[in-house]
């Protein structure tokens, strides 16, 4: 019997925990809901646990309201984020539909952005959006999960722009922003009594090239968060189960949490021979 809340209506028989335990099983072994519920009593069973598990629909229902936090470690000190974005696609009706009746169905897909430890291959944040928003425009929510200061923020050029400076500043003023700015980008009004950083990569780059720029600026551990992205979509899939907006998002924060976890449990170690 579950214990009073003094709230209105039916205690809740199951915790958030235990969603999200569901949730994250559920996509970690790319099951659907009626199948996680079997895999949950199986696992109470063999822990010789005489507890009820939750039925799928409880699932479904409460997982979509949950809140998941991407980080796993809580080391401090300023960190290098590298940031990212892959697309996911919808699984809904017109999937169902082409396989039943053929045809091309219409598609919806999401973007996901991830915010990369280079140090460790930890997804420090996560943030689902339509396709809709610009990338330069949504690096500010990613950057607000992350609690600790950053030393500077590496991504492509899709990137650069002015929300993109300035929400990094907004987090920690002095950080770097390692953005390669655009073939057509100019100097700022203010470049030669206070020229910005996004001032700086341009000049550099005139002067040495792109390629010298990179080398100068390490912008090779970007690449680093396109392996967290094929990680992503090779464990927990290239599409979105869920149907709404909001628990899509939950569906997205809990995937890049199974995979912290399972980096948490070990990284392979390379060593170049040759």
């Amino acid at each position: 019997m579950p214990a009073a809340t003094g709230r209105r209506g039916r205690p809740r028989a199951y915790s958030d925990v235990a969603m999200e335990t569901g949730l994250m099983l559920r996509l970690a072994f790319g099951r659907p809901w009626r199948q996680t519920e079997g895999l949950l009593g199986s696992i109470a069973d063999l822990l010789g646990l005489e507890l009820p598990v939750p039925d799928h629909t409880t699932l479904s229902r409460r997982s979509a309201g949950l809140g998941v936090a991407t980080a796993l470690r809580k080391a401090k000190g300023p960190v290098h984020v590298v940031i990212d974005s892959t697309g996911l696609k919808v699984v809904g009706a017109g999937e169902w539909l082409r396989e039943k009746h053929g045809g091309k169905p219409h598609r919806t897909w999401r973007k996901l952005h991830l915010a990369v430890d280079p140090g460790n291959g930890e997804i420090l944040a996560s943030e689902l959006t339509t396709t809709d928003d610009g990338d330069a425009s949504l690096v500010g929510p990613p950057l607000e999960q992350i609690d600790r200061p950053i030393s500077a923020v590496l991504a492509d050029g899709v990137y650069d722009g002015e929300p993109t400076y300035r929400s990094v500043t907004d987090h920690t003023p002095d950080a770097a922003v390692v953005i390669p700015p655009r073939s057509t980008a100019v100097l700022s009004a203010k470049v030669d009594t206070d020229p910005t950083q996004r001032d700086r990569h341009i000049q550099w780059i005139a002067n040495h090239g792109r390629l010298g720029w990179q080398r100068a600026v390490g912008y090779g551990k970007r690449s680093l968060v396109e392996v967290a992205v094929f990680r992503y979509k090779a464990l927990i899939g290239r599409s979105l189960r869920a149907r709404s907006l909001p628990a899509q998002k939950v569906e997205a924060t809990a995937g890049c949490k199974v995979i912290n976890i399972m980096t948490d449990l070990g990284m392979p170690v390379s060593r170049r021979i040759a």
